[in-house]
């Protein structure tokens, strides 16, 4: 019988040259669990935070707190690439921009924006993968996107290469904001690096290895520690039973939605939305019966 303590959190930093993927065979290998999701992939050659729920805690994923997403990028100017980053083929060059057109570019990127995804982006149209159709060398006609870019900060010029830390909401591509900063500054410019370093409450700093992953160094946190910016209420015994088999219990605090927990252990019973007076289990943690 799998074990339960599989059904939880990993926090996993993802080196630069495997894909987020890899990075989930590596996970069921070392806890021999199949049923893995994540919060969000990074390129091959990207590194940094990924967020994966094990388990029964998969069921979790449209009720994380995955906003903002913050990245250490560095953008390369004065050359486009038809991939937007280092690995990409040149299309396009262009003398490097001044200092005062890299800031107004960065207001005009800052805020809600249209952005136009990547050429080699998983963005779908009539049901193929844009990557796809790009490598073949037939380009899809991508529509734009809205996204939200919180804010770009310790930007850092130094000769063709601008460092930056940008915090934004999901589904934005970092790679077409170095791309459009290019743009806009009548010059052109590409994502030469990126390290994702935070999604919502999770931090790249209480991430495992891919080598402590491996060499079965990593343990999953518990599911409770997936839903940390909503309330905990703690169930009674018979409560905690209740919610457990699919059945509200009567709300006392106002909040939209909580984390309820057996008094008794600790563990996380199910995730609830208010409904009237009571809470409604939207996910339950495991069957009873």
């Amino acid at each position: 019988m799998r074990d339960a303590a599989t059904d939880g959190l990993l926090l996993v930093d993802k080196p630069a040259g495997i894909t987020s993927h890899d990075v989930v065979l590596a996970a069921r290998r070392a806890f021999g669990v199949s049923r893995i999701g994540h919060a969000g992939t990074l390129d091959p050659f990207a590194t940094g935070l990924l967020v994966l729920l094990l388990g029964r805690a998969t069921r979790l994923l449209p009720h994380l707190d995955g906003t903002p997403k913050e990245y250490e990028a560095v953008i390369a100017l004065g050359r486009e690439t038809d991939t937007d980053d280092v690995h990409g083929e040149s299309v396009r060059q262009a003398e490097p921009p001044g200092d005062e057109a890299i800031a107004a570019a960065i207001a005009h990127l800052t805020g809600d924006i249209e952005q136009l995804p990547p050429a080699y982006s998983a963005k779908r149209v009539d049901g193929r993968r844009a990557y796809e159709a790009a490598r073949s060398g037939e380009a899809l006609e991508l529509a734009p996107a809205r996204v939200r870019v919180f804010e770009w900060r310790d930007v850092v010029r130094q000769g063709d290469r601008v460092s930056a830390t940008i915090s934004c909401g999901g589904g934005t591509y970092i790679r077409a904001l170095a791309r459009d900063l290019g743009r806009l500054t009548d010059s052109a410019a590409h994502l030469a690096s990126l390290r994702r370093i935070r999604s919502g409450p999770f931090s790249v700093s209480e991430a495992a290895s891919i080598a402590d992953v491996n060499e079965g160094r990593a343990t999953p946190r518990p599911a409770l520690d997936a839903l940390p910016t909503i309330p905990h209420v703690p169930l009674a015994g018979d409560d905690a039973e209740r919610v457990l088999r699919g059945m509200t219990v009567e709300r006392g605090l106002d909040a939209p939605s909580a984390a309820l927990v057996d008094a008794r252990s600790g563990a996380l019973v199910a995730f609830a939305e208010a409904e009237g007076s009571r809470w409604q289990p939207r996910v339950v943690m495991k069957k009873v019966g």
